[in-house]
């Protein structure tokens, strides 16, 4: 032990000792670029001198500085292969380059010959070199000016003149670029000696005397330095002839200011710049257009489309739209919020790129200030793509990239597995440090850890809910935050390899691509009520409303879904609660109108972020009412009193007794004493429209401003026209009618029908058995014929929460079937919920998977219960592993029970009908 102790001790001291050696050597740089009197070559040659000192192994280090193409180093010098090297940069171009050598064989370390400080200090002396370059550079330009300016005065000559002289002498770089710049102006203003010059090069003639122009296939001659520079000279005597000396100073002026932005324009068109190097160029950008300098049209618009290229996404759609509404300025917070691996070259992930548009779209639409000037966007940190692929490097989880090809149930199975072994994984010590920044940006306040991976949110495929978004309390000690944050990034990227988000890949020819997740950390949008922390109110919002509970609501009517609380529960199938629909553009319709019904499906139940819990929780409504319904911002809007089987609105909080009355989430006040309505209905108008496309988007109100948290293209179906329903029917034919909530569209030639029996699987009492029922028809989803069979069953499918109250399915367990009919029956508390807007549903308008309400206890329908229950179940033949579950599932092979007939289905919105019944094929 104390032996053990001993090496510490001498290693800790040896590491002191290096460091000490390297400052040392720092401050004899740094006091050698300090003396304003020694020439730059001199300066040099020192530096080459005393740069070995700070090296492990100085006796057998040499260091040599290259710098325009002069090399400067010590009379000993040599070179070898075991060399570490830093350019020098000035203006973003590479004028120079350090080097330092070891001679002879030297002990490595694991990441090389050199030390990690000793890379550091070659980088950090390399940057002192440049700005000592820039300094005497700019000192030599304002001693010649002086020298230009007086004689000015003396002689007469144009200002312009003593500019070109003077940029010859000390930057025949911006002469060169400045004297191209006034040839091109030229030839476009037509100046004929122009244009000559600019043919000359072509037309010299060969040694043969022919003219090189008429040879297509012969290389034109190359001009020599003192050609180029004679040229330029003739450009500026062609200017004086043909321009006013006020408008050669200008234009010289205008291409100057542009000339020393090339750094940027060359950093953020280069494809191998890091995001580093683009992030330094961004900001330095910044700093350089304060002072005046400004783009051309032309460059500025090819740079918007190489940052939203380089940080959003190449998907050609997404940035013909982008160029618009983007700009560079739009940039300059953006950067600084950015964590990223070293050298990294990854995006900031669809539902970033999503959101940005969006805020950037309707802050620069004319309605902005009038309709939405409260709209904001809350605080967001971003992670780039590429840290999952480090991520994976870093933990040797590479062959987790296969996981995509293995068959659905495999994927399945491994999943929970694969969330543990990354959730118990460690990250790179540049993340940690960023997420470390991140927990200090928002100290305590709640943070939800996003998705945003390449290919989410983007047109043609929206990946609704397939990868994670986890809430965090964010409370307790700094590490202890940190290490919950670090913990649900880890979550979020697992979720890359769920078997919903491969299957959705899968079925949208997406397999094959090189995925990457990005990652969004945002505050909460809320406020702290006790413990608690919760937004007013939150919810989804579509441009376009697939599902209408109504034949006089439109489809650009669209779509809102509110929640009291988090927004989780408007975006996710609940078992036992309701959101509030309605339609922006007809708000009055409503889908509940008498109290009964208004009662019976107004919100419940409320998400909240627990702080002394530190976790997400859901809560009764009416206990949040009675204990802090008065600290709630705006809570008015959201309540309606019940008395006496009739409701009405109270118009502020003091008329709301919270212990006493009954209080029934309506947000009646929301609709007709605010401007939220009006103010979605004006966002996604604005949105559908630049977009090209409907949307939908995610929002949350603080009781005081409306923010925006999501935007993407929504997901989609064809419209489909009312089918005609024939009257002649025969009625021993029919298995269902329904005349509630009817979509357009017909499902034809069904061949099998998987029903669910109600009854029997309200009748189950163990909670494996349920499970069984939702694994089962994941099975038979394999199995069957794509879009040849449909699945009727009792209540919410696919839902969180009660499992009682529907079939535990996910996407992938149902994505092959042509329809899903929910059945609601009174005894059991089989309630569909019209569920247009949740992830859920939205995967089924996007796949063309039709839906279907049915009420088998309304005397005005037909429900055929004896065909489903005592036609041949085909399941235990099947799937003879769950034969166990008959007289729950029914498997009915419907031209084999039917005589060679086939279901089908007819739905006509207009007249509120549907019918699904037994027709010969032909």
């Amino acid at each position: 032990m104390k032996q053990q102790k001993s090496k510490q001790i001498l290693k800790l001291m040896n590491n002191l000792q290096e460091r000490t050696k390297e400052l040392t050597c720092l401050y004899q740089i740094e006091e050698l670029l300090l003396d304003s009197v020694i020439p730059l070559e001199d300066l040099l040659i020192k530096v080459a001198r005393v740069l070995p000192s700070g090296f492990q192994f100085p006796d057998v280090c040499r260091a040599r500085v290259v710098y325009n193409n002069k090399i400067y180093q010590a009379e000993d010098f040599q070179a070898s292969s075991r060399e570490l090297c830093a350019d020098i940069k000035v203006q973003g171009r590479n004028v120079g380059r350090i080097s330092v050598f070891y001679i002879k064989e030297v002990p490595s370390v694991n990441w090389g010959l050199f030390l990690k400080e000793e890379i550091k200090l070659i980088n950090t002396i390399a940057d002192r070199i440049s700005y000592t370059i820039i300094h005497k550079t700019m000192k030599q330009i304002y001693e010649e000016w002086e020298v230009a300016k007086e004689e000015f005065s003396k002689t007469g000559t144009e200002e312009w003149h003593v500019i070109v002289n003077m940029l010859r002498r000390t930057d025949k770089h911006a002469y060169l670029y400045i004297s191209q710049k006034m040839l091109q102006h030229l030839c476009w203003r037509g100046v004929d000696e122009a244009n000559r010059l600019m043919d000359q090069p072509a037309t010299e003639k060969g040694k043969d005397g022919l003219g090189t122009r008429t040879e297509i296939n012969r290389p034109t001659l190359k001009q020599t330095s003192d050609d180029i520079l004679n040229m330029s000279e003739e450009v500026f005597r062609i200017a004086s002839r043909n321009l006013s000396g006020k408008q050669i100073l200008s234009f010289i002026h205008r291409w100057l200011q542009q000339d020393k932005l090339r750094f940027f324009i060359k950093t953020i068109d280069n494809p191998g710049s890091s995001l580093n190097e683009i992030i330094h160029a961004i900001t330095r950008f910044q700093y350089i257009e304060a002072e005046g300098a400004e783009l051309s049209a032309s460059i500025e618009k090819g740079l918007r489309v190489s940052l939203i290229r380089r940080f959003l996404s190449e998907q050609l759609e997404f940035i013909k739209i982008a160029k618009k509404h983007i700009g560079i300025r739009d940039y300059y917070q953006l950067v600084n919020r950015i964590i990223y691996p070293a050298n990294s070259r990854g995006k900031l992930g669809g539902k970033t790129a999503g959101l940005i548009l969006a805020s950037r779209i309707l802050a620069k639409s004319p309605e902005y200030t009038g309709q939405f000037g409260d709209l904001r966007v809350p605080k967001t940190w971003f992670i780039t793509s590429d840290s999952l692929i480090n991520f994976m490097h870093d933990n040797n989880y590479e062959e987790m990239n296969d996981q995509k090809y293995k068959e659905i149930d495999e994927i399945a199975f491994e999943y929970p597995n694969i969330v543990q072994i990354f959730k118990n994984s460690h990250f790179a010590p540049e993340i940690v440090k960023g997420l470390s920044s991140v927990i200090d940006d928002f100290g305590n306040r709640p943070i939800i850890v996003r998705s945003s991976s390449l290919l989410e949110d983007r047109l043609g495929a929206a990946f609704s809910g397939k990868y994670k978004s986890l809430f965090l309390a964010n409370q307790g000690s700094k590490e202890e935050r940190l290490e919950a944050l670090m913990d649900a990034i880890a979550e979020v990227y697992a979720s890359t390899f769920s078997p919903d988000a491969i299957l959705y890949r899968t079925e949208r020819g997406l397999l094959d691509f090189h995925e990457e997740m990005g990652i969004m950390i945002q505050e909460v949008v809320g406020t702290q009520i006790g413990d608690y922390f919760l937004p007013t109110f939150a919810g989804v919002a579509f441009s376009c409303n697939e599902f209408r509970w109504s034949s006089r609501i439109r489809r650009e009517d669209g779509l809102v879904r509110l929640v009291p609380g988090l927004g989780t529960r408007a975006v996710d199938r609940v078992s036992n609660d309701y959101p509030v629909l309605i339609a922006p553009g007809n708000p009055e319709l409503r889908v509940n109108v008498t109290p009964d019904q208004i009662l019976h499906y107004s919100p419940k139940m409320i998400d909240v972020i627990n702080l002394s819990g530190n976790r997400f929780e859901t809560l009764e409504i009416s206990r949040m009412l009675k204990e802090f319904g008065n600290d709630i911002p705006g809570i008015h809007y959201l309540l309606s009193v019940c008395e006496e089987n009739h409701l009405h609105t109270p118009t502020n909080t003091l008329q709301l007794n919270f212990a006493k009355d009954n209080l029934i989430v309506t947000f009646e006040g929301l609709v007709r004493d605010t401007r939220f309505i009006s103010q979605i209905e004006t966002i996604l108008a604005i949105l559908e429209k630049e977009i090209g496309s409907p949307v939908d988007i995610e929002f949350a109100h603080d009781g005081t401003n409306l923010y925006l948290l999501q935007c993407r293209p929504q997901s989609h179906s064809q419209a489909f026209k009312p089918a005609s329903i024939p009257d002649d029917i025969p009625e021993e034919n029919i298995i269902f009618s329904a005349n509630r909530y009817i979509s357009n569209g017909q499902v034809p030639d069904i061949s099998t029908i998987v029903y669910v029996d109600p009854k029997a699987y309200c009748r189950m009492t163990d909670l494996s058995e349920y499970q069984a029922v939702g694994q089962a028809v994941g099975r038979l989803n394999m199995i069957l014929p794509r879009r040849q069979f449909i699945l009727i069953g009792p209540g919410r499918w696919g839902s969180r929460g009660d499992i009682k109250l529907g079939v535990s399915v996910t996407y992938s367990d149902i994505n092959n079937t042509a329809m899903l009919i929910e059945i609601a029956n009174k005894k059991g508390d089989y309630v569909p919920e019209l569920s247009f807007g949740t992830h859920f549903f939205q995967d089924m308008v996007e796949s063309s998977i039709r839906y279907l309400p049915l009420y088998p206890d309304e005397e005005s329908v037909i429900f055929n219960e004896r065909f489903l229950l005592e036609s041949p179940n085909m399941l235990p033949e099947i799937l003879p592993q769950y034969a166990r579950l008959s007289d729950t599932i029914h498997v009915i092979d419907v031209p084999g029970t039917a005589n060679g007939m086939v279901l089908s289905i007819l739905m006509n919105g207009e007249v509120e009908k549907a019918v699904g019944y037994l027709r010969k094929t032909g």
